[in-house]
């Protein structure tokens, strides 16, 4: 074999997809089993359980198992959209999921602005602080909170009969199910959710203000021209995943605070799979129906990237 040969071969051994994933862990290789526990619980908790959707489309027995429960095609779903609950089910989950994104999604934006205007850095860290604390409490406790206040006698009752209204047991009325539970969402998470703006607002080049600021630009056309523009992708990424939630609504709050009484109003379909398939013990049916969510907030997650990516040039994919 001639020298040109050895070395043409050599070049290509180089190239090849084997040498190259070869020296690529051999340069990252550490990097590579920092990721390795997250890889294993993805496949073990989030991967291998996806096997169990096959029992949606099966009349599933536990003694005979996953393989050995007869096959029922599309007849579960079909049930639950026969559903005598199934309207309110939709109605609810929309109607709370779309009052969280119009109220509880900007209003993390609005605090990351304020903050970033505040000059004084002492009292900008201390509200900080505050709004985001009562995200690390115990979902239960702010829940024991939201009812011990909304009790006949609770703080709520007394503030209102201080005005002049009358006490009541508000979380036992229908119409007012709505507002304690976004005002209490927001009381939780409206810190929490502002940190990542804050993030994207210190990355914006202070230049551009400088250079605005020159310009005889007022705080308010800096804010316009400047920080929300450089906040559109995050903003955008955010409200993406959060449209690929949409019929993911807090099932812990919930289940935690509604009663039999608002069921018109409060019940979901998260809480109604737990009390098909917990409760109930219709596995098959309540796998049915959360396929069912999982398929509708794929389309949602589709829909909302595709009319980002097409709008504002942002996307996840």
């Amino acid at each position: 074999m001639t020298d040109q040969a050895v070395k043409s071969s050599a070049s290509v051994d180089r190239n090849s997809l084997g040498y190259r994933l070869k020296r690529d862990f051999y340069r990252n290789g550490f990097k590579y089993l920092i990721i390795l526990p997250v890889l294993v619980y993805l496949v073990l908790f989030c991967y291998k359980p996806m096997y169990g959707l096959i029992i949606a489309f099966k009349d599933f027995r536990p003694n005979l198992g996953i393989w050995g429960s007869p096959w029922v095609g599309l007849k579960q779903f079909k049930l639950f959209f026969q559903d005598v609950y199934f309207g309110r089910l939709i109605r609810n989950t929309f109607t709370i999921s779309l009052l969280s994104i119009v109220f509880c999604f900007p209003a993390p934006i609005l605090l990351a602005l304020f903050i970033n205007e505040i000059k004084n850095n002492a009292f900008k860290k201390s509200v900080q602080t505050i709004t985001y604390m009562p995200y690390f409490i115990s979902m239960v406790v702010v829940c024991s909170l939201v009812r011990t206040y909304t009790q006949q006698n609770g703080l709520v009752s007394q503030m209102v009969v201080a005005l002049g209204g009358t006490a009541n047991n508000w979380l036992n009325k229908q119409e007012f199910f709505y507002p304690i539970y976004i005002i209490s969402e927001l009381w939780q998470s409206v810190g929490w959710n502002s940190i990542i703006y804050l993030a994207a607002l210190s990355g914006i080049d202070q230049e551009q203000y400088e250079a605005a600021r020159i310009d005889g630009a007022s705080r308010m056309q800096q804010l316009w021209r400047i920080t929300l523009p450089n906040l559109i992708p995050t903003i955008m990424i955010l409200l993406i995943l959060r449209m690929g939630g949409i019929l993911n609504v807090g099932f812990e709050k919930i289940i935690l605070l509604y009663n039999q009484g608002i069921y018109e109003v409060a019940d979901v379909i998260s809480t109604y799979v737990y009390r098909r398939g917990i409760i109930d013990a219709a596995y098959s049916y309540s796998s049915a129906v959360g396929l069912f969510n999982s398929l509708v907030n794929i389309c949602f997650l589709l829909a909302a990237n595709w009319l980002s990516t097409r709008y504002t040039d942002s996307g996840l994919f």
